[in-house]
């Protein structure tokens, strides 16, 4: 399977936001994340850093 988890970091501390996530979409300032089972959220953020290898994305929220 496809599906990743989404974090935010603040402080120097990840937190898990979002399981399962098959799509993120840029949507004006803020991202679409869409997981397996159709929940949506968005939030205002910037990618930090994508590992690919361990299904994690990383976003740092916007001020």
């Amino acid at each position: 399977m496809c599906e990743t988890n989404v974090y935010v970091e603040k402080d120097g501390e990840q937190e898990i936001l979002m399981k399962d996530v098959i799509s993120i979409t840029p949507q004006g300032d803020k991202l679409l994340l869409v997981d397996l089972f159709g929940e949506q959220k968005q939030i205002k953020a910037d990618f930090k850093e994508l590992k690919l290898l361990e299904h994690m994305v990383i976003l740092t929220p916007k001020e």
